[in-house]
This record gives structure tokens, C-alpha cells and sequence, in this order.
């Protein structure tokens, strides 16, 4: 095989192979949209991301020091009831969550 004939070749290999893993996702999510899995997917993991976050926070703040868990457990609500009061809109709610953190912590 000449050198052109090879580049051809493994051009149209990764060509196929990024366009296979492109198109499998979608190809995934169809009969996926019906399931009830998914619809309890979608309604447990932002619950279980602002967990995580949460917890994640308190700890990394007790064991920093103690001036910083008052702040933490003030952010930690925030972040649950914006989520609570703004729609469920994670992005929103944990920006605001890290928004209230970032000050109690820096005015503290």
C-alpha cells in the first residue's frame, strides 16, 4: 500500500469511527425518552448533584477551620431553596449557592 492510499485509508477509518460515536448517542436517546428510568434519572440527579455539592462543602469546610462552616451551612441553604423556590434550575441554584458561599466567606 503507497503512502497516499494508506493516509486515505486511516482518514476514513477515524472519519467512520468519529462519526459513529457521534451518531450512537442520538441513535440511543430515542427509545430512551419513553423510559421510566430515564424520567427518574432526570428527576433524582440534580437532587443527588446539590447532595453531593452540599456535602462536599460542609466537609472540605469543617476541615478547613471553623470560621468557615457557618458559611457553608448558610450557602448550603441558599442552594436549597433557591432550587426549591426558582423551578428546580440547578445551574441557577447552585450558582447562587456558591455566589452566597464566596461572600460569608470572604466578609467573614
Amino acid at each position: 500500500m503507497t503512502g497516499t492510499a494508506y493516509l486515505i485509508s486511516v482518514m476514513a477509518i477515524g472519519l467512520a469511527i468519529t462519526f459513529a460515536l457521534r451518531a450512537v448517542p442520538f441513535a440511543v436517546l430515542k427509545p430512551l425518552r419513553e423510559s421510566r428510568l430515564v424520567a427518574d434519572l432526570a428527576l433524582w440527579m440534580p437532587v443527588g448533584i446539590l447532595a453531593i455539592l452540599t456535602i462536599t462543602t460542609l466537609r472540605s469546610s469543617l476541615g478547613a477551620d471553623g470560621s468557615r462552616l457557618l458559611p457553608a451551612a448558610l450557602a448550603a441553604a441558599v442552594t436549597v431553596v433557591v432550587h426549591l423556590v426558582g423551578g428546580r434550575r440547578t445551574l441557577l441554584s447552585v450558582g447562587a449557592g456558591t455566589a452566597a458561599f464566596v461572600l460569608l466567606a470572604n466578609l467573614g
